[in-house]
């Protein structure tokens, strides 16, 4: 279970910056054109774009092949080898970051859109997701960017028998299999599920998971006017757990259905998303797209 794209960049040492021999961060205006190296993925970019969204600032920048990713703002990036903290531009930087941003219209995931493309057929390889509200949150967010790639995201009725699904869909050096699993942790039964999965087919399969409960958890908190999500007692069913705590009506699964649309409403772009399950499904259509997959 790779983790060489998940992890917040903010989360770590690098708020200490200075300490127990660490050379300092440099505060650095991201200006347009600045070729930075994430510390924790290794994508190196120039910087296309910085926006403020969901209360979070993310700084764009693109690969020599022309692809975007998104990071956090802040530290954790190097500039020829030192580390640098990306502050957002000022004044003629500033200005000029916002005219190529203008010319450039980017997707709800933070890519280039491709104008004017129509939908590749469909890759063999697919990218496989737990449940419906997986889905819709992956079609909002990367739909785009998986129609110009032909990637077709199914769902799985649960993850139980993931070694089952491995085996239905058959994988092989063409036909690749991404899965993104909820609240894959150390020591849950989804860790013990994926363990014995990946054994099936595993140059092949790539199987990913996010540590929140629900993908509803992956939603940052702020969009629904809280500081964080709240915890639940194990006796009460989450959803309706966080349907209660919310104030909404929650007596059945219409009901917890209208709350889902509700939050997946508040979700503008990836912004919107925690970093947990940004880099997860990045990772995944990145595998199933790798040259030679069909």
């Amino acid at each position: 279970m790779s983790d060489r794209y998940g992890s917040d960049v903010l989360s770590g040492d690098w708020k200490r910056q200075g300490r127990l021999g660490r050379p300092a961060a440099t505060p650095t205006e991201a200006e347009t054109g600045l070729v930075v190296e994430d510390v924790e993925t290794g994508w190196v970019g120039a910087v296309v774009a910085v926006e403020k969204a969901g209360g979070v600032h993310v700084v764009h920048l693109e690969d020599r092949r022309g692809k975007v990713k998104a990071f956090p703002l802040g530290a954790g990036f190097l500039l020829d080898g030192a580390p640098v903290a990306l502050t957002a531009p000022k004044g003629a930087a500033r200005a000029a970051l916002a005219a190529q941003q203008q010319a450039s219209a980017r997707t709800a995931s933070g890519s280039v859109a491709v104008r004017d493309a129509q939908a590749r057929v469909a890759r063999g390889s697919r990218i496989f997701v737990e449940g419906r509200h997986d889905a819709e949150l992956v079609e909002k967010v990367w739909g785009h960017d998986l129609r110009v790639e032909g990637v077709v995201v199914e769902m799985l009725d649960g993850v139980d028998d993931l070694a089952g699904a491995i085996r239905d869909f058959a994988p092989g050096p063409r036909r690749r299999m991404g899965v993104l699993v909820d609240h894959l942790v150390p020591g849950s039964k989804e860790s013990r599920i994926v363990a014995e999965a990946s054994r099936v087919a595993p140059e092949h399969v790539l199987v990913l998971g996010h540590p929140f409960v629900d993908v509803w958890q992956s939603v940052r908190p702020e969009r629904l006017g809280m500081s964080a999500w709240p915890q639940i007692p194990r006796s009460v069913e989450w959803k309706r757990g966080i349907c209660a705590h919310l104030g909404w009506a929650h007596a059945d699964q219409a009901d917890i259905a209208r709350a889902w649309k509700q939050i997946l409403g508040t979700v503008r772009s990836y912004a919107d998303l925690e970093p947990a399950l940004l880099g997860r499904v990045e990772e995944l259509i990145d595998f199933v797209t790798a040259p030679g997959s069909d």
